[in-house]
C-alpha cells in the first residue's frame, strides 16, 4: 500500500502535468522545487489545495511547493515517480530558464539544499563547543576538544567535494569525475603549496604562478568548475570512442578541469566572492544601523520568494576569510522575529485550529525553519508577518551597536544557534544578538496582543467566492450537525483501517463503511468545496460548518479516475440524499484495491464531540455521526 508521502508525490506529479512536463526536481529545507517544461493552467490552485501541501510558489523559474519538514521524505517518493529526474538533460533547452539572476539562484538551491542540515549539525556542535568552553575553560586544552572540534569543521573544510555532488546532479554531469576534481583542491599536499607560497616561495604551473588561494571552505570555484566540466565531459564524450571513454574521458577532465581552475577559475571566482563580502561588510563598518534593519526586516521577504539561497556563498566567503560574519547575527533576529509572531497569535487565538497550527509553526521555528510559521499563521493572517518584519528590524537596529557577529556557521539560524555569537575577543557581540533577539520574540507578542492578528486571508478569498457563487450556502448556528450514511453498508471504527493516516485520525475524527453498494450520496446539506482530480474523493462542507471528506478506497487515487463517476461539480449546492458519484466496486475489488470507505470530519477539532453510531450496518437513512459545537 502507498504511504502518505507516496499519494502526496503522486498528487503533485499529476497536478503539474505528469512525467513528461518535469524538466528537473531538487528540495530544500521545506520545499520541492520544481522545473517544469510549460505552464499548467491552474496547476497553482490544484496543488496549492492538495492535503499536505502548505502553500505554493511559482518564483526564479521553479514551481516551488511548501511542504515543511517533511519535504525530503516526499521528495524520495517523487523521485521514485519520476525515475531521477530522468528529463534532467533537457533543461538547457526549457522555456523556464528564466533570467541569469534567476538561474544563479535556482542553482544555489539545487546547490546548497540538500546537504544544509549537515552543515547546520555541525554549527550547533561548535556553538555546544563554545558553550561548554565558556562553563569550563580548561575543557579547551583536552584530547576531547580537539575530537569533536575538528568533526564540527570537517564539513566545512571539505565543502567542495559536498559542492561537486550536488551541483554534478543538477548540471548533469559524473559525479565521480566532479568528486575528483574537487578532491584535488582540498588535497592536504595542495594546502601545504599554498602554504608554501603565502610564505615568499614561488611555485609554477606550465610556467604560471600559482595564487595563494586556498580552497577548502569555498564555494564558487568547486561550483564553476562542475559548471564548466558539464560542457568539457559532453564535448569529451562525444568526440572519445565508445570503447575507450570509460577510462578517457575521467583522465582528460581531471588533468584539463583542475590545472584550469587553480590558474584561472579559482582565483577569479574567489576575489569575486569576497569581494561581494567586502562590500557587505563595508556597509556594516560604515553603517550597521542600516545594514541590521535592512537584513533584520527584509530577510524573511527573500525567504518567500526562494531567492535566500543566493546569500550563501557570501556568507560562506566572510567565514573563509574572517573567520565571522555580521550577516548571520543580523539573520537570526529576523528568523526569531517570526517565532516571537506566531507566539504572539498562539496566545491571543481562542480558535482550537489556530492554536494548533501556531504551536506546531512556533515548534519548527526553534530550529530556523521559518516557512510553517509564515505560510501557516504569520502571511496568512498579514498583520503578524508585517509586524515581526517591523520587530526584525528593530531588534537587528538595535544589536548593530554592538559589534554583533557569527564565530560558528549556522546553518539554518535561529534561536538555538544564539551562541554562535559569543567570541571572548568581541564580548559585545553575543549582548548585542541576545537584546536583539529579545526585541524580535516580546515585540511582536506584545503588538500581536493590543493589536490582534487580523483577518484570515484565507477566509477573505472563500467569502469572495461565495459572493460571486450563486451556490454559496448560508451557514446557520445549530448546536448539533447530524451526518447521515452516504452509502449502504457495514460500519467500521477508524483504527481497523488499513491506512494510518485514516486509523490514527490525522485527518479528522470520524469512521468506516465497507460498501455494499456503489452509489454514494451527500450524507448532508451543503456545499461540495472539494473533488479529487482522481475522483475518488469529495469533500462536502454543511450548513453548519462541519467539513466532511468522504474517500472512496484507499490508494484508488493511483486509479486516476477510472472506475469512477462523479454526478455533481466543486461549489455546487447539494440537498441530502443527492447523488454524488457512482464507482465500480467490483472492479476496484479485482484490481486489489480495498473499496473501504472513510468518512471525516477534516475539522473535528473546532466542535466539542464528534459522536458516532454504533449501528453495526446503514442505509442512506440512518444517522451515521453527531457533531457537537462548542
Amino acid at each position: 500500500m502507498a504511504d502518505k508521502n507516496q499519494v502526496l508525490a503522486q498528487q503533485i506529479l499529476d497536478a503539474v502535468g505528469g512525467e513528461d512536463n518535469l524538466v528537473n526536481s531538487t528540495h530544500c529545507a521545506t520545499r520541492l522545487r520544481l522545473v517544469l517544461k510549460r505552464s499548467i493552467p491552474d496547476a497553482h490552485k490544484k496543488v496549492a489545495a492538495i492535503d499536505g501541501v502548505v502553500t505554493v510558489v511559482e518564483n526564479n523559474g521553479q514551481f516551488q511547493v511548501v511542504i515543511g519538514n517533511n519535504v525530503g521524505e516526499v521528495y524520495k517518493s517523487f523521485e521514485a515517480l519520476t525515475g531521477d529526474n530522468a528529463n534532467a538533460d533537457l533543461q538547457p533547452e526549457s522555456e523556464n530558464k528564466g533570467t541569469i539572476v534567476n538561474r544563479i539562484v535556482a542553482t544555489m538551491s539545487a546547490v546548497f539544499a540538500p546537504f544544509i542540515y549537515i552543515l547546520a549539525a555541525a554549527g550547533i556542535l561548535q556553538g555546544l563547543l563554545i558553550v561548554i568552553n565558556l562553563i569550563a575553560p580548561a575543557f579547551k586544552h583536552t584530547g576531547t576538544y580537539e575530537v569533536f572540534n575538528f568533526i564540527s569543521w570537517a564539513p566545512f573544510t571539505f565543502l567542495p567535494i559536498f559542492i561537486a555532488i550536488t551541483a554534478s546532479r543538477h548540471f548533469n554531469v559524473n559525479m565521480y569525475i566532479a568528486v575528483a576534481c574537487a578532491a584535488a583542491l582540498v588535497s592536504p599536499d595542495l594546502t601545504g603549496i599554498v602554504s608554501k607560497i603565502q610564505h615568499g616561495e614561488s611555485v609554477n604551473l606550465f610556467g604560471i604562478p600559482l595564487t595563494e588561494t586556498s580552497y577548502t571552505s569555498s564555494v564558487l570555484p568547486p561550483l564553476l568548475l562542475v559548471w564548466i566540466l558539464s560542457y568539457v565531459e559532453k564535448y569529451l564524450n562525444k568526440w572519445i570512442h565508445d570503447v575507450v571513454k570509460p577510462l578517457f574521458t575521467p583522465f582528460f577532465s581531471i588533468i584539463i578541469m583542475v590545472p584550469l581552475t587553480l590558474l584561472v577559475i579559482g582565483p577569479i571566482s574567489t576575489l569575486v566572492a569576497h569581494g561581494i563580502a567586502s562590500g557587505f561588510n563595508y556597509l556594516v563598518a560604515v553603517a550597521p544601523w542600516l545594514a541590521g534593519a535592512l537584513i533584520g526586516g527584509f530577510w524573511q521577504v527573500f525567504v518567500i520568494f526562494g531567492v535566500h539561497w543566493g546569500i550563501t556563498p557570501v556568507i560562506l566567503a566572510n567565514f573563509e576569510q574572517h573567520k565571522s560574519d555580521a550577516f548571520q547575527a543580523f539573520q537570526t533576529i529576523a528568523v526569531i522575529s517570526q517565532f516571537g509572531a506566531v507566539i504572539g497569535v498562539f496566545l491571543k487565538a481562542k480558535s482550537t485550529e489556530i492554536k494548533r497550527v501556531s504551536s506546531s509553526a512556533g515548534i519548527t521555528a526553534i530550529f530556523g525553519i521559518t516557512e510553517p510559521a509564515m505560510y501557516g499563521i504569520n502571511i496568512r493572517f498579514k498583520k503578524p508577518f508585517l509586524i515581526a518584519c517591523i520587530s526584525g528590524a528593530i531588534g537587528a537596529f538595535v544589536a548593530s551597536f554592538f559589534n554583533p557577529k557569527y564565530y560558528a556557521y549556522a546553518g539554518l539560524p535561529g534561536p538555538i544557534t544564539v551562541v554562535n555569537g559569543y567570541s571572548s575577543d568581541n564580548p559585545t557581540s553575543i549582548w548585542g544578538i541576545l537584546i536583539g533577539s529579545a526585541i524580535a520574540i516580546i515585540l511582536p507578542i506584545i503588538l500581536i496582543q493590543i493589536f490582534g492578528y487580523g483577518e484570515d486571508t484565507t477566509e477573505e478569498v472563500a467569502d469572495t467566492a461565495e459572493d460571486n457563487n450563486p451556490n454559496a450556502i448560508i451557514v446557520d448556528d445549530n448546536l448539533e450537525t447530524t451526518v447521515f450514511s452516504p452509502i449502504k453498508g457495514t460500519v467500521l471504527p477508524l483504527s481497523e483501517v488499513n491506512d494510518p493516516i485514516f486509523a490514527q485520525e490525522m485527518m479528522g475524527k470520524g469512521l468506516a463503511i465497507q460498501p455494499s453498494a456503489n452509489a454514494v450520496v451527500s450524507p448532508i446539506e451543503g456545499v461540495v468545496s472539494m473533488i479529487a482530480p482522481s475522483k475518488h474523493a469529495i469533500g462536502i462542507t454543511s450548513t453548519t460548518g462541519v467539513e466532511i471528506l468522504i474517500h472512496v478506497g484507499l490508494d484508488t487515487v493511483q486509479l486516476n479516475g477510472e472506475g469512477f463517476e462523479l454526478l455533481v461539480q466543486e461549489h455546487e449546492k447539494i440537498d441530502r440524499n443527492q447523488p454524488l458519484l457512482n464507482f465500480n466496486k467490483e472492479q476496484l475489488e479485482q484490481q486489489g484495491y480495498d473499496t473501504v470507505i472513510p468518512i471525516i470530519i477534516t475539522n473535528s477539532g473546532e466542535f466539542e464531540e464528534v459522536i458516532v453510531n454504533a449501528e453495526a450496518s446503514v442505509t442512506h437513512e440512518d444517522e451515521l455521526m453527531t457533531v457537537i459545537s462548542k
